[in-house]
């Protein structure tokens, strides 16, 4: 997330009219969020660029925490790094409470628990995040509140994040049509020759030039379906996939597109044929108030009968803040979670990835990754250039 974002209530990405109901239907009083997704969401998009990419320091690590008391806000904490209380000085948070005054793990949950003390809290049902709370800040809390009284708020963090704000679309649109570009200059600047690393760090450069975050590149060519960097070489008539994810501002594009070393023949024309039908297939199931299982459905339908369907996939996911996030749409498809949402209606404000990809055993791996979001009449796809052969 960008740090140089001046935190103001009036813009937060979410209501805490909202944010109140998830807890209170969820049983919790107060929230301590502790992973830095969540911690720069409820600020309203941060994150201290000291550990952007870090979490270790001397013997502990990073630890931002946020503490949220229900219906309260003007209790509302955000405990931070010493140097972040420079970042207060130059674009203020938010927060009524800021506690610039911990190194590592420990001392910031006890600095949180020093702020429930003054506020009157010593008996409350405590949210926090299992995954993102390291042992020694755990038996801190469990220390003053019980085990009993710390409960997983997980989902309540998701659902919060579930429905974007036109902000969180407008980051997420630019994103990907970001990634898009760099994907065609990349595939535009490579050739004969050219190493998987070469072209993976090409595309780095090219996505750290238009102002995102790289963070990762999987990348096949030819025939091969491995998409780890390497040394092979790309090489006339082969094809090439390249799948990206990009940072902006927090808000992560995940795309892919292909590419080919000469004129496609017609044989890669019908292979990229049938994954874009599938594409299709699921795009024209996605509206507000259509339950996720029928998109999914319609779209392995439409698989099932092409020819090439023994070696194709078809995978959905909920994106945003992180790339695999509410709605969660199939059950350990390739992800190990849980398909609770398929069930539910998509909602006007959801994002959804939606990939469809063949392993043909001849021509190699063969890809359309797309970002979706759920319009109040149906949907709008984000990064919509280079979704045939992009020709070298």
């Amino acid at each position: 997330m960008n740090k140089h974002v001046t935190s103001s209530i009036d813009t937060l990405p979410y209501s805490f009219d909202r944010l109140d109901s998830l807890m209170e239907a969820a049983g919790l009083d107060v929230l301590i969020a502790t992973s830095k997704h969540n911690v720069g969401y409820l600020l309203g998009g941060y994150r201290f660029i000291f550990f952007s990419t870090m979490d270790a320091i001397g013997h502990s690590r990073y630890l931002p925490v946020l503490v949220y008391v229900k219906g309260n806000v003007d209790q509302t904490a955000y405990v931070a790094n010493r140097m972040e209380g420079q970042e207060n000085e130059v674009h203020p948070f938010w927060v009524p409470n800021f506690f610039p005054v911990a190194w590592g793990s420990v001392d910031s949950v006890e600095a949180a628990l020093g702020h429930l003390a003054r506020a009157g809290i010593s008996a409350a049902r405590i949210g926090i995040e299992p995954s993102f709370l390291p042992v020694d800040s755990h038996k801190a809390l469990a220390g003053t509140f019980g085990d009993a009284n710390l409960i997983d708020a997980t989902r309540v963090l998701e659902d919060l994040r579930a429905i974007k704000s036109p902000s969180e679309l407008a980051l997420l649109k630019d994103a990907s049509e970001r990634i898009t570009g760099a994907m065609q200059a990349t595939i535009a600047g490579s050739g004969a020759g050219d190493t998987k690393v070469e072209i993976i760090e090409r595309l780095r450069r090219e996505e750290t030039n238009r102002g995102l975050q790289f963070e990762y590149c999987l990348l096949t060519l030819g025939d091969s379906h491995n998409r780890a960097a390497s040394q092979q070489r790309w090489a006339e008539g082969e094809v090439l996939s390249i799948d990206s994810g990009g940072n902006l501002k927090g808000y992560i594009g995940d795309i892919c597109r292909m590419g080919v070393l000469g004129e496609p023949d017609p044989e890669l024309e019908d292979l990229l044929a049938e994954v874009e039908t599938v594409q299709q297939a699921a795009f024209s199931r996605i509206a507000p108030g259509t339950p996720g299982q029928e998109m999914i459905a319609h779209a392995q339908g439409i698989l099932a009968e092409q020819p090439n369907s023994d070696c194709t996939d078809f995978f959905a996911h909920g994106m945003g803040v992180i790339s695999h996030e509410v709605p969660f749409l199939m059950t350990n498809h390739p992800v190990a979670y849980e398909g609770v949402d398929a069930d539910k209606p998509l909602q006007q404000g959801m994002v959804v990835s939606v990939e469809t990809t063949m392993l043909h055993p001849r021509r190699g791996f063969i890809k359309l990754e797309d970002t979706v979001a759920v319009t109040a009449d149906g949907f709008e796809l984000f990064g919509t250039e280079g979704r045939g052969w992009n020709k070298r």
